[in-house]
């Protein structure tokens, strides 16, 4: 197996900047998913390490060795792709084995891989099958196997799960993640799934615009995110995002929204106006943060109005209309009331982010 290395990586196409200066250290044996929604660059990332795209700027190494003017076969890399790529007119025993039919093995060897393969996904039973008589879980497992099969140093999985439905997608997530832990291949995953991400991954890069804006474990992404991107991308529902300013009167700090205040205690000042470009300022507060009601040890945050309720079976998220604002809050399974009422909302004052409005960079 072998590690993944690239550096100052940068793609155009035409005009347009698609990957910026990209740096990544993809370690061995770990999943490292690259995360962002369409056209951030992740795609065309991952086809310059495949040798499918040619970067304008930068290295990549797999392993020691310098792959940039090496071609895709001779990486020694698997790459599966949204659509599957199967050949449409060859069996499964077929399209598993064509990799090692290229490398010219024996019958023998070829044989033993693809139904050694084939009993690890659980997908013998499909050896004569053409892939148009597949599912698509099925026909995803083929690819995968057909990857497996060449047993390279490094997967390179580029969306495969997103054109399955949700029930299958779960489980091949699961089934995915054990794979790969069993396999110990460097792999390195493309979605705009977070679920999949903050799931399966060993490290997540999350990439906004062509280039990284935080790469973390999941955890600390949606406990400690950088900026207001990584804020708003990352958790289920959103984090709530308030534009404010800060207020430091008479020794006094607060935030003001126009509608409601959160005050500072001094560390909180001090940090804030230490690090902040202005006094114009985001507040971030996640929905599980904050109550309807009164809350033990909480503070009273604002009033609002219920603006829509929805029951989520395990949860319950209610809108909060809080004058031109509307604030999320996590409730618990089966709450209830009714759209129109009045409420007051309550937060707990050591859970809260505050970013600067210009550079959008966390300050707390």
């Amino acid at each position: 197996m072998a590690r993944v290395l690239v550096e100052h990586l940068s793609k155009r196409f035409g005009d347009v900047e698609a990957v910026k200066d990209v740096a990544l250290e993809i370690k061995d044996k770990e999943l490292l998913v690259l995360l962002g929604p369409s056209g951030c660059g992740k795609t065309t990332t991952l086809r310059c390490i495949a040798g499918l795209e040619v970067p304008g700027e930068g290295k990549i190494f797999i392993g020691d060795t310098l792959v940039n003017d090496l071609p895709p076969k001779d990486r020694d890399v698997a790459m599966v792709f949204q659509s599957y790529a199967l050949y449409p007119h060859k069996r499964v025993y077929d399209n598993m084995a064509f990799p090692l039919k290229a490398r010219k093995a024996s019958k023998q060897e070829i044989d033993r891989r693809v139904k050694e393969v084939a009993a690890m996904l659980r997908i013998e039973h499909l050896l004569d099958r053409k892939p148009k008589q597949l599912s698509g879980g099925e026909a995803q497992s083929v690819a995968l196997g057909r990857s497996i099969i060449r047993e390279p140093k490094v997967f390179l999985m580029d969306e495969p799960l997103s054109n399955l439905d949700a029930k299958l997608r779960l489980y091949m997530r699961a089934e995915l993640k054990k794979l790969q832990r069993e396999l110990g291949v460097t792999t390195i995953y493309v979605t705009r799934d977070q679920a999949e991400a903050m799931t399966m991954a060993d490290r997540v890069t999350l990439m906004p615009a062509g280039c990284i804006q935080q790469m973390d474990r999941p955890f600390e992404l949606f406990a400690h995110p950088n900026s207001v991107f990584v804020a708003g991308f990352i958790g289920s529902p959103l984090m709530n995002l308030i534009d404010c300013s800060l207020v430091d009167s008479n020794g006094e700090g607060y935030l003001d929204s126009r509608t409601f205040r959160i005050f500072l205690d001094r560390p909180m000042l001090e940090q804030v106006r230490g690090e902040a470009s202005s006094n114009k300022l985001i507040i971030g507060i996640r929905p599980e943060h904050l109550t309807i009601g009164s809350r033990e040890g909480g503070r009273t945050l604002a009033t609002g109005e219920i603006y829509i309720v929805e029951p989520l079976g395990t949860e319950t998220i209610v809108d909060v209309r809080i004058g031109e604002d509307i604030i999320k809050v996590k409730e618990e399974s089966g709450y209830t009331i009714d759209a129109g009422s009045k409420v007051q909302i309550a937060h707990d004052p050591q859970k809260i982010y505050i970013f600067d409005q210009k550079t959008e960079a966390a300050l707390l």
